[in-house]
């Protein structure tokens, strides 16, 4: 079963694999967007965004916000939202272009953050990001990619059916399809965000020592 589960991954992968380079070039154009966006930054501006980066790392030194428990309900919550969007807009014709501006934003999210610690903080900086935010998003950044290619993908079906000459009957199968691989994928934010809450939390104050 695990071996056709994974020919059919496959053969899907292959099948669309336009598409699905699409979305991957997309969130590469956003993450090299916020880097340049670091990079126009004025002097006051970052200076003033710094300043709430201390803020934040004053906190973290008072153990004010690490609260593992809490850092987990929120990355979930904030991972099935982004998810939930994605999959409600994937069930719409308009929603298309909305998929493909998240993916954009969302690149250029990671892109900018990158960008300013390790502008700001060089080596220290790439440090900071490899072990507080990268160890999760190796999870989460492809599952948001999977889950805007397979909206993308329904969406262009929806589309191809609502348009064409011939009247096509609506069949319920591929809705379970999408639903069940949406449910997969808020399986795997379940673990992005233990990761992000009891793992990644730790590290904080060890690597805020560090950059100290």
């Amino acid at each position: 079963m695990n071996l056709k589960f994974r020919k059919e991954i496959g053969q899907h992968i292959e099948t669309n694999q336009l598409s699905y380079l699409f979305i991957i070039v997309l969130f590469i154009v956003g993450l090299i967007f916020g880097a340049v966006i670091v990079l126009a930054m004025h002097f006051t501006q970052k200076q003033d965004l710094l300043f709430y980066v201390n803020q934040y790392f004053t906190r973290i030194d008072e153990q004010q916000i690490l609260i593992n428990s809490d850092l987990f309900k929120s990355a979930l919550l904030s991972h099935f939202q982004y998810l939930l969007i994605i999959f409600l807009l994937g069930l719409s014709i308009i929603g298309l272009p909305i998929i493909w501006v998240m993916v954009f934003v969302k690149g250029t999210f990671i892109g900018f953050t990158v960008g300013y610690f390790v502008q700001q903080y060089g080596f220290k900086g790439l440090m900071f990001i490899s072990t507080t935010i990268l160890p999760q998003n190796l999870i989460i950044i492809p599952i948001y990619l999977f889950g805007a290619t397979i909206a993308m993908l329904f969406s262009g079906q929806l589309l191809k059916k609502l348009s064409g000459r011939r009247m096509i009957r609506f069949t319920v199968e591929p809705l379970i399809q999408y639903l069940l691989v949406f449910v997969v994928l808020f399986g795997f934010c379940i673990v992005a965000a233990l990761i992000e809450g009891y793992g990644t939390s730790y590290l904080i104050p060890i690597v805020r020592q560090f950059i100290n």
